[in-house]
């Protein structure tokens, strides 16, 4: 659950902290839930535009992400990866 207005993230009841990327990353993910955000969308986003080819940053910022929120961050159910796109969060009304 993720609480705009507060900037907060629990998981699981819990709050969770973010460091403020990754929050921003989270938070651009979830905006956009159940639709595939490119790596150059993103880079884009969050690093500007002359950050587009930096797509380590990218999958370090998703694995911290991921280790917060998944329950096996090694077989993510959330934040998906779609190879050679880009990522996905999973939006709730899809998994129903």
């Amino acid at each position: 659950m993720i609480d705009f207005s507060r900037r907060m993230v629990k998981v699981n009841n819990k709050q969770v902290k973010f460091t403020p990327k990754e929050y921003a990353l989270l938070s651009l993910l979830a905006r956009n839930a159940g639709k595939v955000l490119t790596q150059n969308q993103i880079l884009k986003e969050l690093w500007g535009p002359y950050q587009e080819d930096e797509f380590q940053y990218l999958r370090i910022y998703i694995l911290q992400i991921r280790k917060k929120v998944e329950k096996d961050y090694a077989n993510p159910e959330i934040i998906i990866t779609e190879p050679g796109v880009g990522y996905r969060l999973i939006n709730e009304m899809d998994s129903r």
